[in-house]
């Protein structure tokens, strides 16, 4: 009982924490809407300054660009939520925590012999994602040298099955399985109670509900599944029946939203 209460206590100090360093932020000019001025195309995020002679070991945010048979979107689905959600995670991800974040998020493809230079890379909606052969070559040769993917934002059993299809191409030998709360994903920083939920903000303010509706079979559920390597890391983390990105995106549209799910479950998940 004591330790249950001790995590309780670190939980709502850290959730505290936060949400006050987003909200100073905010009130300091930082947010971006709500009558917050859009002057370009960072949305008023400000540009903060990187050590020159550290410039390579900062974590840079990279979006993977990829095609997708659903023919809608600014090149493809891949490209939802941004650019607001890469900067105000990457913002934020420098305010919070010791990391030297780079301001200039990435988009690339997998085939870009770049990828190698950055250890974290993010792909969205990914339900009607088409891969060549050249690109699940690289992109099993990146997660297996020591990449990690983070996939978000798609609803549904119909996207699970497609994604899970293409995954068993990329890696054979290898199975998604389910992350249990325990694991230090969910509580290494911010100790996670529950597996997070985020709904699009316009799902929520339509209904009101922490899920999804509109979609193929049970989305009352959030799923968090990862693909290991030979020796247990995580190369692959798959975020199912959540929208972390909307978290990230709309954090300054409405503060009940942004309370309830960008503060306590988007930013806690991004982070860890």
């Amino acid at each position: 009982m004591q330790v249950a209460r001790t995590k309780t206590v670190i939980l709502t100090l850290l959730v505290l924490a936060l949400s006050t360093s987003i909200l100073i932020a905010m009130q300091r000019g930082l947010g971006r809407r709500g009558g917050y001025q859009r002057s370009d195309y960072r949305n008023g995020v400000p540009i903060w300054d990187q050590n020159s002679s550290f410039q390579q070991d900062s974590f840079t945010f990279v979006r993977v660009i990829y095609t997708s048979n659903r023919g809608w979107g600014r090149g493809g689905s891949w490209a939802t939520d941004m650019p607001d959600s890469d900067l105000n995670f990457s913002l934020r991800l420098q305010q919070l925590t010791s990391l030297k974040v780079n301001p200039h998020p990435l988009a690339m493809v997998l085939t870009d012999p770049r990828i190698f230079d950055y250890p974290f890379l993010y792909m969205i909606e990914v339900g009607g994602m088409v891969l060549s052969e050249a690109e699940m070559l690289a992109m099993r040769k990146y997660c297996l040298n020591g990449g990690f993917i983070m996939i978000d934002d798609f609803w549904g059993d119909y996207a699970l099955m497609e994604l899970l299809q293409t995954l068993k191409r990329v890696f054979p030998d290898r199975e998604a399985r389910e992350v249990p709360l325990e694991h230090e994903i969910f509580q290494c920083v911010y100790p996670l109670q529950e597996k997070p939920q985020i709904p699009s903000i316009h799902s929520w303010q339509r209904t009101g509900l922490s899920y999804e509706l509109g979609h193929d079979g049970d989305t009352r559920t959030p799923h968090y599944l990862a693909i290991h390597d030979d020796g247990g890391r995580i190369v692959m983390f798959i975020c199912h029946n959540t929208d972390l990105g909307d978290g990230w995106e709309r954090e300054g549209e409405d503060p009940e939203y942004f309370q309830e799910f960008a503060v306590k479950k988007a930013y806690p998940m991004g982070i860890n």
